[in-house]
């Protein structure tokens, strides 16, 4: 069994190209079927090809397993439902495959791979990839044990260790940020657009501050209305931003649009209207919810979730020792994976004889199907060309069985028996070697 993954992430590729390939959570059934479609389609693989997704504002990846790997298909596939060059992919995606699959899952999962260092909210997305890859019947035993793996090695790293402390999250790195632009956010007006868990976060970072005024803008009503009682905030319809943007100062965005709802026409008419005062703007949607074009105006200050990134690396030491005690605990998750996964291969369990025996038993019934369908079609009685099929499939079954009693000493011959016996004789019969020598075909009484 080959593991394979391929992704994206705030490391790699910039935040352009990371908003190529964002997959919304009602995305990902209809995309896993894409991709297992495709993978089986090319020829290397079977049905059961294992596959999940996982897409966040950070990174996109995909995982596989199959018994044969296909890493070149792979990344052709997410090359071309992201529109670019598979070398332009390559160069800014990394392949990984079977140990190295298990340590990045585990890591990620961790929060060790993440924008900001040991958060817990990774574990939340990957969880419910997890689900999705499930409800669209697309996750297997091998990808299962991959990230129930990763979800305890998570559990053991974030209870054994300090990962989490001294962190800063996005969440509060944007109300630091806002902080320096506004000497007192108690005065400021704050405009959330959306309505999920990231605009949650950072809203309760915004409440403890008392601004002046809150207001939740999200597409369904509500949604908008749940999240906005949370924090006695008023609500807006999303398509009455525009009209209404001007009275804002602080504007965060995070929504799950394919493309941008805050443009740069919009933005500079509530410039006017505001006489140029400063618009504070967080931009945390992958792909983006504002448009690019909007940092270069004079009186607005954007950031999006790449540029907070210096911001949340505050406290990186103070947590490097807590990140090797971390690596530790990977590194034996890891060994206890691929030993798991050794298990299942050839040379190392009994998988690969079993699905051998499974061929065997598959072409012998074909071949003797063939034979009774050509009999019926000639007109054969049909109890003949019954009793004719269930001969040839028994003697082909017994055939090599047959042929090893006879073979060896008598000792070797006793034992075959007694292995023929446990394997054939499902009764209350003693083993064969319990047995006078007599009865077995080809001993005689000594």
């Amino acid at each position: 069994m080959a593991v394979w993954a391929l992704g994206i992430n705030h490391h790699s590729a910039p935040l352009d190209m990371r908003g190529r390939f964002a997959f919304a959570l009602d995305q990902i059934a209809p995309t896993l079927q894409g991709l297992r479609t495709s993978l089986t389609g090319a020829g290397r693989l079977h049905n059961g090809v294992e596959t999940a997704i996982l897409s966040t504002c950070n990174r996109t990846e995909i995982y596989c397993a199959a018994d044969m790997p296909a890493l070149d298909h792979t990344v052709h596939w997410l090359a071309h439902s992201g529109g670019i060059s598979t070398d332009l992919l390559r160069s800014h995606s990394y392949l990984l495959q079977d140990g190295h699959v298990a340590r990045h899952a585990f890591r990620v999962a961790s929060g060790l791979d993440s924008m900001v260092l040991g958060e817990a909210q990774i574990l939340g997305q990957m969880k419910n990839a997890v689900r999705a890859a499930e409800d669209a019947g697309a996750l297997g035993r091998t990808l299962n044990q991959l990230f129930q793996r990763s979800f305890a090695v998570a559990k053991q790293v974030r209870s054994s260790t300090e990962i989490g402390a001294h962190s800063i999250s996005m969440a509060a790195a944007a109300v630091r940020l806002a902080s320096q632009l506004f000497e007192d956010l108690s005065r400021t007006r704050v405009l959330f657009v959306g309505a999920g868990e990231m605009i949650e976060l950072v809203a309760t970072h915004f409440a403890a501050r008392n601004p002046r005024q809150i207001t939740i803008a999200n597409r369904t009503q509500e949604r908008g209305e749940k999240l906005a009682a949370q924090f006695g905030a008023s609500t807006m319809r999303l398509a009455d931003l525009p009209e209404h943007l001007h009275e804002y100062d602080a504007v965060i965005s995070c929504t799950a649009s394919s493309l941008p709802i805050i443009g740069l026409g919009a933005v500079e008419s509530a410039l006017k209207k505001r006489r140029h005062r400063p618009i504070f703007m967080v931009d945390l949607a992958v792909p983006r919810d504002i448009e690019a074009e909007v940092k270069d105006l004079g009186d607005v200050y954007l950031y999006t979730v790449d540029d907070l990134a210096s911001v949340v690396r505050t406290g990186q030491a103070q947590r490097q020792a807590a990140v090797e005690q971390a690596e530790v605990i990977i590194d034996s998750g890891v060994q206890s994976f691929m030993h798991w996964l050794d298990q299942r291969r050839p040379e190392g369990g009994s998988v690969s004889l079993i699905r051998d025996l499974h061929a065997q038993a598959d072409t012998w019934r074909a071949l003797e199907i063939a034979r009774a369908k050509k009999l019926l079609a000639r007109g054969e009685n049909i109890d003949q060309v019954l009793e004719a099929l269930s001969r040839g499939i028994t003697q082909k079954m017994l055939h090599g069985t047959m042929a090893e009693l006879h073979k060896g000493d008598a000792e070797q011959r006793a034992q075959t028996a007694d292995t023929v016996s446990r394997l054939f004789l499902r009764s209350s019969r003693p083993p064969a070697s319990e047995q006078e020598p007599s009865a077995v075909p080809g001993t005689k009484k000594l």
